[in-house]
């Protein structure tokens, strides 16, 4: 093992790197408290999991995670947050299904895997145009805005800020005029500031930058809750959920729980401007190693290139099993890409620290040397 994997590895107390696109790393100093507090929270005598979501005690979490995330992302008032379940897939049938009313279709811009997925899911309920697609150059980067063939009579326009599996994250916030933006957040939401009156809905899975899966933050502006179409459930229903408060049934407590925690472990970082410029140092050493030589590639368009989720594969894809061996005998995990993209992935989220990337580019560059 290199001096550097091996001195990081014997701080964080045997933990693995854990480069996981999701269930992904959560801080450290988050799962010592929740490992401290799992028999007897705040004094209840039980477990987080065990108390009622409506006892006193889970109600100021709840209302303490609300304020914090608020105070994360300068939410203005006119914007409701609910922390529901389902996932972003959820949301992928439940956006339409809460904006449709009065309107025949929604505009959408597909740039790879995921954005393609909630295609799919809201032709299920309406009209989909696609205005944009990075699909013609294998989604290493997008059409300029100006050429988009966007609808202003659309219900909203949707798009994903950051590809999990192809890597590509969009360098701005598109201009949707008088049209709602939708955005699926997931891999890209608190790791750095977001201008939140820009959008109309902004929602994302909790398992990437947020906390355990099971979870799912909905951020939507008030002018919005009442589109909804008839056939929307009404656990999926954002109007039924802000009267009830996140409650209209049972909620994933312990998820909740958790989230809070790593809100408040965000704003001791010194909340997202802080964790901005360490995601940007973190990537940039990344694929920093990347470019050095060839022997490492990433062929998404340098301006378009995702800080959080870094694909990459070898010169000699022959190496990649020995790659991802030796990866995880030296303790970096998951680092295998998806299977729609093969290759390599690293995923570095707020909770993989800057050393961790140290660590991982010192292994990269030994394997350099003695494969290359």
């Amino acid at each position: 093992m290199n001096k550097v994997a091996d001195n990081l590895l014997a701080s964080l107390g045997g933990r693995a790197y854990n480069f996981s696109p999701g269930p992904a790393a959560i801080p450290k100093a988050v799962l010592e408290q929740a490992q401290d507090e799992l028999l007897n929270w705040q004094g209840q005598g039980a477990s987080v999991m065990e108390v009622s979501h409506r006892g006193k005690a889970f109600i100021a979490l709840a209302e303490e995670s609300e304020k914090n995330l608020r105070q994360l992302m300068s939410i203005p008032n006119n914007y409701r947050v609910l922390f529901l379940q389902g996932g972003a897939r959820g949301q992928f049938a439940a956006v339409p299904m809460n904006l449709k009313d009065g309107y025949s279709s929604a505009d959408y811009v597909h740039s790879g895997f995921w954005a393609k997925t909630a295609i799919a899911e809201a032709k299920r309920y309406l009209n989909v145009e696609t205005v944009a697609s990075g699909e013609d150059n294998n989604f290493l980067d997008m059409p300029d805005q100006d050429t988009w063939q966007r609808n202003p009579d659309a219900a909203y326009l949707h798009y994903t800020p950051n590809e999990t599996i192809g890597g590509l994250e969009f360098p701005w916030v598109p201009n949707s005029g008088s049209v709602p933006l939708v955005a699926d957040m997931s891999s890209s939401i608190l790791s750095c500031p977001v201008d939140v009156s820009r959008f109309g809905v902004i929602y994302a899975g909790a398992q990437k930058n947020i906390g355990p899966a099971g979870l799912t933050l909905v951020i939507i502006r008030d002018d919005l809750l009442n589109r909804e179409s008839h056939f929307c459930p009404s656990v999926f229903h954002y109007k039924s959920q802000v009267a009830r408060e996140s409650m209209y049934s049972t909620p994933p407590t312990f998820a909740w729980y958790m989230a809070n925690l790593v809100f408040r472990w965000l704003k001791a970082q010194g909340g997202l401007e802080v964790m901005h410029k360490v995601n940007s140092r973190k990537a940039a050493k990344l694929y920093g190693m990347i470019d050095k030589t060839g022997f490492y590639q990433n062929s998404v368009s340098k301006a378009w290139r995702s800080k959080m989720n870094v694909p990459f594969t070898l010169k000699k894809p022959e190496l990649d099993s020995t790659f991802l061996a030796e990866a995880e005998q030296e303790g970096f995990l998951y680092l295998k890409g998806h299977k729609a993209a093969g290759g390599m992935r690293a995923s570095i989220y707020n909770a993989v620290s800057e050393q961790q990337v140290d660590a991982l580019v010192s292994f990269m560059a030994e394997f350099e040397r003695r494969y290359g």
